[in-house]
């Protein structure tokens, strides 16, 4: 009998679970005053395509591939940014505080693997805002699993 192991996505709870952690957090943006002025004049509908974006990566719908451009199209978003280090490590810390208000699953191997793809991710971020970064050509969108342990252990 073979088992199935539910992607990191499914494991989170789906869309609703990113939904509910980007409206969490792009609301408590604007009170910071580290990434305040990162979003000031954000789209409306900033959360719902970053909630997208996420679910994607961690093996839910390529809704944001079909609908928004993919990968190179978040890369674009950052070019020219001038994201600094104190901002990414506040970026995450607080999408980390979000993610336990917004209930996502917090047994070791399902935020372990949250974790890695959050600081990769903004870390291309950074990498991609400094000056002089050229437009994105083509490029695959990221992949994000459970790392060497597969699913979550439950004893």
């Amino acid at each position: 009998m073979s088992e199935t192991v539910p992607s990191l996505y499914q494991w989170a709870g789906g869309l609703p679970a990113f939904e509910r952690l980007t409206e969490i957090f792009y609301g408590r943006v604007p009170q910071d005053p580290l990434l305040a002025p990162v979003f000031a004049g954000m789209d409306p509908h900033h959360a719902q395509h970053v909630a997208r974006f996420i679910a994607e990566v961690l093996g839910g719908p390529k809704e944001y591939s079909e609908r928004l451009g993919g990968h190179p199209a978040m890369l674009r978003k950052h070019l020219g940014r001038h994201l600094t280090e104190a901002q990414r490590r506040r970026w995450v810390a607080l999408l980390l505080d979000c993610a336990d208000e917004a209930g996502l699953p917090s047994d070791p191997e399902f935020r372990s693997a949250f974790v890695g793809y959050i600081e990769w991710g903004t870390r291309l971020a950074v990498l991609n805002s400094a000056p002089g970064v050229p437009e994105p050509g083509p490029a695959p969108m990221p992949a994000w699993d459970w790392g060497p342990v597969k699913g979550p252990y439950i004893p």
